[in-house]
């Protein structure tokens, strides 16, 4: 069966909830084997001076009201940048500890939590979604990618727990599809994110269906736009992951998170709705109209106060600085922070490693040339991910550095930090390499 060409470039829109760009220049970074002698240097590390003339740029200049980096060699401390207030007119000032939307900053934490389960023996990558789900026993493929919904043919293979790690099942997302099977999605509620309390215009509609089980349930029902296994394409399939997560569980999702990953690793500041208590350190979301940032989700007043329809396992979390930088230490440290093993070396090296099955297409996508992971872009030894709202997560493993990036606003592609926050690290790191 033959598919049309079909365009996967971000836009305004369907960046809503993407991360996908930045790790090109990442890759750069994880190509530079620095070894001991730049160990031994990391001290001038502290410096960070394209980092600083980064956040300078951005914040110094009004663009933004704040951004924050955490940057580590190893297991060693986090080097901390931070610049602005909360929010514009706000006298509290940004930190290590202040609170951003990760959105699919999250995927990685989800597929990192599947690799868990595979490596408890409940999970198997090869093993067919239906087994967990029998809903997805005899899925249905639209012909023509997003074409009809009516003209469909059976799918040539099983849907598997690889495919919904790597985006290769051939599910939709209702902020990439275009057409019937868009409308689709969001009539039915198919939304795993959130955004504000207002009407945006641009950046989707509806309301998601309440719980996960629910969900799971209701998006069997829709046709898949591509073959399972054929092609790389941005997807719900880390949210429908954590519905697996509570099969093979027997846990809530969102508690799984907690007692396997957040409370062991220390993670004291990651939700999926912000406690009123908190609303203190958490940062307001703009939207850039015209060059004007504009207060799309004020954080007194966030959708992140209320509790979510479901746990988005895709672009769900709220977290600070602080916190994702102990999420990339313990993959840094392959399953151990703080001297405590969270999950086996073996989880983590296959986590962090190119999971795409054989055969599968990524040219004309986001990772064309490159690998996907757990939930994340795998490129020359990095593996990370970005949130739809400015935030970026990496880790370098032949660098031995993580990095986080958090600021806040909407769509990510109004200004190119994805891309320029690696690349701003690239120029630090290469420029403690020994003549």
């Amino acid at each position: 069966m033959a598919y049309r060409e079909f365009d996967l470039a971000p836009c305004s829109r369907r960046t809503l909830l993407q991360g996908g760009a930045f790790l090109g220049a990442s890759a750069l970074l994880a190509g530079a084997p620095l070894g001991r002698a730049l160990q031994a240097r990391e001290a001038a590390a502290g410096e960070w001076p394209a980092i600083r003339k980064l956040v300078s740029d951005y914040v110094g200049t009004g663009k933004l009201p704040n951004m924050v980096a955490a940057l580590g060699w190893g297991d060693r401390p986090a080097e901390i940048i931070a610049a602005g207030n909360l929010a514009f007119g706000s006298t509290v000032r940004a930190d290590a500890d202040s609170l951003y939307r990760i959105y699919s900053m999250t995927k990685p934490i989800t597929g990192m939590a599947a690799m868990m389960l595979i490596d408890d023996g409940r999970l198997a990558p090869d093993q067919p979604l239906h087994e967990l789900i029998p809903a997805y026993r005899n899925m249905r493929v639209q012909r023509i990618y997003d074409g009809s919904l009516s003209d469909l043919v059976p799918a040539e293979r099983p849907i598997t727990i690889r495919m919904l790690l790597t985006h290769t099942a051939g599910l939709g997302y209702n902020v990439v599809q275009k057409g019937a099977i868009s409308r689709y999605y969001t009539q039915q509620g198919l939304i795993p994110g959130q955004v504000s309390r207002l009407p945006i215009p641009g950046m989707g509609s509806g309301a998601a269906i309440r719980g996960l089980d629910n969900f799971a349930e209701e998006l069997a029902k829709a046709p898949l736009v591509l073959q399972p296994g054929t092609r790389w394409s941005y997807s719900v399939s880390l949210d429908l992951l954590g519905r697996v997560i509570e099969v093979a569980s027997g846990m809530r999702f969102d508690a799984f998170l907690q007692d396997r990953i957040f409370a062991p690793a220390g993670m004291t500041s990651t939700y999926f709705r912000v406690p009123q208590s908190e609303v203190g350190r958490f940062t307001t979301n703009y939207g850039i109209l015209a060059g004007t940032p504009v207060p799309i989700d004020p954080a007194q007043a966030s959708i992140y106060l209320d509790a979510p329809s479901f746990p988005f396992g895709g672009a769900g979390l709220v977290s600070s600085a602080r916190d994702y930088d102990r999420f990339l230490k313990l993959l840094l440290g392959y399953g151990v922070i703080d001297e405590q093993r969270i999950m086996s070396e073996a989880a983590v090296r296959a986590g962090t490693s190119d999971l795409l099955p054989e055969g599968v297409v990524t040219k004309g996508t986001w990772i064309e040339g490159q690998g996907f992971g757990a939930g994340g872009r795998v490129a020359n030894g990095a593996f990370g991910w970005g949130g739809a709202a400015g935030t970026v997560g990496l880790v370098s493993y032949a660098a031995g550095l993580r990095g986080t990036m958090m600021t806040q606003y909407m769509p990510v592609d109004t200004y190119p930090i994805h891309e320029a926050f690696p690349a701003a690290l690239m120029a630090d790191v290469a420029a403690l390499q020994p003549a």
